[in-house]
């Protein structure tokens, strides 16, 4: 019995002291370096628009847009543990992976390279009260040198606050900007990361670490379709260049009446701006659903055709091919949207295309 006790005894101990393994230091995530932003200066920095500037928008558009999509805090840090305490007002209860819609993704640079160092995620809305108050550990028991790292923001949620935590007395500082140049890769649920495992497995994301150019997200799930609203804010974005996954939403219909207008809407305030369109992916369901091949195939034979019109008409357009599917068609998720294989697969397919195109302007 009196072992049972100091067994007792000794693990309660031990528990106490795991749970208070560190005393923490809070810094707030806009503080230091933020990243990813087509527009940078937003009234709520964990949302992608400021919708005190720019109007028109549809309560849709409006939910889309105050998600943290893309968004990355860039910091150094010498701390042995690196953990968040966020303030959500809504956590998304997707049925893909918390860890991109509803958590948070760490990479840090080694040798050059970014590679993933943790995450985390938190639970859906019913435990919205208690899971903002919660601290997580992305990483923990590193060495004491100072590291340059990003951070990806959830692609689904939205948030009023967000705290790094380190360990009280180590460094955290702003890191620099860590990629070159500033893209806007607009799109729909595909640039917005539906399905990904993780916040930073996107396109844009992807894209971004592989060409240390800095892809900003403003992808919109199920909402673009190259909307009067879109182009007029877009027309005034600081940007480069502009990316687009225009045709993989909307129908036919929507892709005749709003392409040319959208085109010149951006080219009015950006000339000599490159505009680069994506042709959309294979979605799988085709594969056997009658009614979605026939819509797919009716849309893509339109979007086709009127970029065949477009480059020429228009200076700076462009059109490239992509591709999410690997030879044995395994790559998708749900039928619409790729897994995280996928996504890389359809990064790769246009990087050479894109970075081609860039060294053009004198993007490099």
């Amino acid at each position: 019995m009196r072992r049972i006790i100091l067994f007792i005894i000794s693990l309660t101990v031990c528990i106490a002291a795991y749970s208070q393994e560190y005393e923490y230091s809070f810094t707030e995530a806009a503080d230091l370096t933020m990243v990813g932003k087509v527009f940078p200066d937003t009234p709520n920095p964990y949302q992608r628009m400021d919708f005190t500037r720019f109007g028109g928008w549809t309560e849709k558009d409006i939910n889309l847009l105050e998600m943290s999509s893309g968004i990355i805090i860039s910091f150094k840090t010498d701390s042995p543990v690196i953990a968040v305490k966020p303030e959500f007002t809504e956590i998304c209860n997707t049925n893909g992976s918390g860890f991109a819609a509803r958590g948070f993704d760490l990479y840090i640079k080694k040798d050059g390279e970014w590679l993933w160092a943790g995450g985390c995620s938190y639970n859906s809305n019913k435990d919205l009260a208690t899971e903002t108050q919660k601290i997580r550990k992305l990483v923990n028991h590193m060495d004491g040198s100072l590291k340059e790292c990003i951070m990806y923001l959830p692609t689904e949620s939205k948030l009023a606050s967000l705290k790094i935590a380190v360990k009280e007395g180590s460094v955290i500082e702003k890191g620099d900007v860590p990629f070159r140049h500033r893209i806007c890769l607009h799109g729909s649920s595909f640039m917005h990361g539906v399905s990904t495992t993780r916040a930073g497995q996107t396109v844009p994301g992807y894209l971004t670490r592989m060409t240390g150019m800095q892809f900003c997200s403003l992808g919109v799930s199920g909402d673009c379709r190259m909307q009067p609203q879109f182009a007029a804010a877009l027309a005034e974005a600081d940007v480069d260049a502009f990316v687009f996954d225009a045709f993989s939403n909307g129908s036919a219909k929507t892709v005749k009446e709003n392409l040319f207008p959208f085109i010149e809407t951006i080219q009015a305030e950006k000339p000599g701006v490159p505009l680069i369109f994506m042709h959309t992916i294979w979605r799988e369901r085709r594969n056997f659903n009658m009614e979605h091949d026939a819509a797919e195939a009716s849309k893509i034979a339109v979007a086709d055709s009127l970029m065949k019109i477009a480059v020429k008409k228009y200076k700076n357009v462009y059109y490239i091919k992509s591709n999410a599917t690997s030879p044995m068609h395994d790559t998708t998720m749900d039928g619409v949207h790729p897994g995280d294989w996928g996504y890389y697969l359809w990064a790769e397919s246009v990087r050479k295309p894109i970075v081609r195109i860039f060294r053009k302007y004198g993007i490099k």
